[in-house]
């Protein structure tokens, strides 16, 4: 099981892309959860999550929260663009996927 976390400003545009990209995992089979929050709730999941995706607009921060996190063994990125912007939920989840397992 991989646990995955969007965050965002807010986490309204991330939920709507944790539920397509939930909806993808179901029809692959894989065993992932993914859950949508704003990026000030990161701290709160970080000894129970796998992965974190920041929205696009927050990649500059991809390195804070590298820090951040980094005695939870958390693995942390951002999310494509073109992606996120066309809610692709299978393309965002098959980048995380190659990008945790590589």
């Amino acid at each position: 099981m991989i646990n995955i976390l969007l965050a965002c400003g807010v986490g309204m545009s991330t939920g709507f892309m944790a539920a397509n990209m939930r909806r993808a995992a179901k029809e692959k089979g894989l065993e992932v959860t993914v859950k949508a929050v704003s990026k000030s709730q990161v701290m709160e999941y970080a000894d129970k999550i796998d992965l974190l995706l920041l929205g696009p607009h927050f990649k500059a921060e991809v390195n804070k929260y590298q820090d951040m996190l980094k005695d939870y063994n958390v693995k942390v990125t951002s999310i494509d663009p073109d992606y996120y912007s066309a809610l692709d939920g299978e393309s965002i989840l098959e980048d995380a996927m190659e990008f945790y397992e590589g």
